[in-house]
């Protein structure tokens, strides 16, 4: 019997997420419930799986009849380093391969350096309250590790001083900007200010990714690391450069297999420490583990933000302890899937609404007026194109519930089409 491509599966779920998570998710990434679960099976009987997240657009992610026509009839080895079949797809046919061959995937993506890999807890930004509850629940669930936003609409000093007190020594957070510090006359400060908690070990993309002078200066004025992703996207460095103008310590390493592999061997070569971000459900953490286990240089701990979820559709656990997570053992990711969970969550291929119906957000400032949006794209512009203060001190963030009223109505209406600014009492 052959271990050709005999068929390939796709399936739809919305995985429902923790409370915490799903309050302050829907102003952001709302869809980041949704997956596409695909299962290919082999002539012999064997079948592999992966995942894709929905991410910002509709439509790119799934797993297209091209990319279907591609792999049927074929051994999967045959394909499954192609990064342009989508994340689902390569990895299910990856899984696969790794089966046949009666191996765990490890073993087919290089030498096994390490048995155990650090991961790291993930969630977006957080009001001061929520990051301390999803601290703590990492800590008790073995994680050391905290990967995090750093955003203007929140007090982001005062807002991590109460995060760093209820702390122990040894946990440690990473700061993710996404470019908020938008300039070096402006980051210097904040970025020194972050200096005094003992608990904040690394910057990532404090400045948008072209100023290379920019991260020149930030590496020179300050101690904590600082990290960018490998570029995805046109008008971003080269690592070439990264490495060349030192502009970093280090990397965020994602996208398909061969890219991840590529930018990894890249990294070995110049010693440049680097963190895996494979994200999704425990299919990519997984995944993410296998690549961990043979990249010498995945140093930093993964992010996979699978803690999001109340339920995954995976049936296997993957204990923590002291921040490190044991390579699963079996053929293959060494996972097995949770079909009733599947059935269960099982959805049609559609969008979410964005933004979502029910949300109206208010940036309180510190003078006592506020500023109403409706979803976060709009006050993302207005930061990153200097309309708004630089992380001022004393700035909150709130949602406002649906009262159901005209007046809350009319405000939603009004934001909707652009910043409401308002010195009134707050609504």
């Amino acid at each position: 019997m052959s271990h050709n491509v005999k068929n390939v599966e796709t399936i739809w779920v919305d995985l429902p997420l923790r409370p915490v998570p799903a309050k302050n998710m829907v102003r952001e990434i709302p869809h980041w419930t949704i997956f596409e679960i695909c299962k290919v099976t082999l002539d012999s009987g064997v079948v592999g799986f992966g995942e894709t997240m929905v991410y910002y657009t509709w439509g790119e992610e799934r797993v297209t009849e091209a990319a279907i026509n591609q792999v049927v009839g074929k051994h999967p080895a045959e394909n499954m380093w192609d990064d342009a079949l989508g994340a689902g797809l390569q990895i299910a046919l990856m899984d696969a391969a790794a089966k046949a061959a009666d191996a765990p995937l490890h073993q087919m993506l290089g030498r096994q350096i390490r048995e155990r890999c650090h991961i790291s807890w993930w969630d977006i930004d957080l009001p001061a309250e929520d990051w301390i509850s999803e601290c703590k629940l990492a800590i008790e669930n073995g994680y050391t590790s905290f990967k995090s936003k750093g955003r203007p609409w929140w007090d982001l000093i005062e807002q991590t001083r109460a995060l760093c007190e209820t702390l122990p020594d040894y946990f440690e957070v990473d700061m993710d900007f996404n470019g908020f510090g938008i300039d070096t006359a402006h980051s210097t400060r904040l970025m020194k200010e972050m200096e005094q908690f003992h608990n904040v070990v690394m910057f990532e993309s404090p400045l948008p990714h072209h100023d290379i002078a920019g991260y020149q200066h930030l590496r020179r004025h300050t101690e904590i690391p600082i990290s960018m992703h490998t570029p995805n996207h046109i008008g971003e460095p080269s690592m070439e450069t990264c490495i060349r103008e030192e502009m970093v310590d280090g990397f965020v390493v994602t996208g398909g297999a061969t890219k991840v592999q590529t930018d990894a061997h890249v990294c070995r070569a110049f010693n440049k420490p680097f963190f895996i971000q494979i994200v999704g459900t425990k299919i990519a953490a997984a995944f993410a583990l296998h690549w961990g286990s043979v990249l010498e240089h995945a140093r930093w701990p993964s992010v996979n933000c699978h803690q999001l979820f109340e339920r995954d559709c995976i049936k296997t656990e993957l204990p923590v302890i002291n921040g490190l997570a044991p390579i699963p053992e079996g053929p293959g990711l060494g996972i097995e899937l949770d079909d009733e969970a599947i059935e269960l969550y099982r959805c049609d291929p559609k969008p979410k609404p964005y933004p979502h119906p029910d949300l109206l957000v208010a940036i309180r400032w510190p003078s006592g007026s506020t500023t109403y949006y409706t979803h976060c794209q709009q006050y993302w512009e207005d930061w990153y194109l200097g309309r708004l203060p630089f992380f001022p001190r004393g700035v909150n963030l709130e949602h406002i519930p649906n009262d159901g009223s005209a007046e809350w109505a009319d405000l939603r209406q009004r934001a909707l089409q652009a910043a409401v600014h308002s010195s009134n009492p707050p609504f």
